[in-house]
């Protein structure tokens, strides 16, 4: 007797948390690359965005991360309009694909 199993093509519960660098293509200010390193703390994702295309600015804490299966959402503050969300979706081990806003953005897993 055969039984086909779904676990292995299921996003693992610790898949997001890492070093990410994110490009958002198209943005007013230009091509924008953000670095971030997502960590669990009391189970859910915390982290701050840097921006490496201009360093002088900030780190951006992360307001909220949200994960719903194999798409994760997450909301910082921006200086000219209130909470910006960054919604990114497993496209495979090492690679996410969505928006940034209305700005179309990628994530690479940043391997030490």
């Amino acid at each position: 007797m055969a039984h086909a199993g779904f676990s292995q093509l299921a996003t693992p519960p610790n898949y997001f948390a890492g070093n990410w660098e994110i490009s958002v293509v198209g943005s007013p200010v230009g091509d924008v690359k953000f670095t971030t390193d997502l960590v669990r703390k009391a189970g859910k994702l915390t982290g701050a965005l840097t921006n490496t295309t201009d360093p002088s600015q900030a780190k951006r804490p992360l307001m909220r991360v949200e994960e719903k299966g194999d798409k994760l959402m997450m909301y910082f503050d921006s200086s000219q309009g209130g909470e910006v969300p960054i919604e990114l979706t497993k496209v495979n081990d090492d690679n996410l694909t969505g928006t940034l806003s209305t700005f179309d953005a990628t994530a690479k897993r940043v391997k030490p």
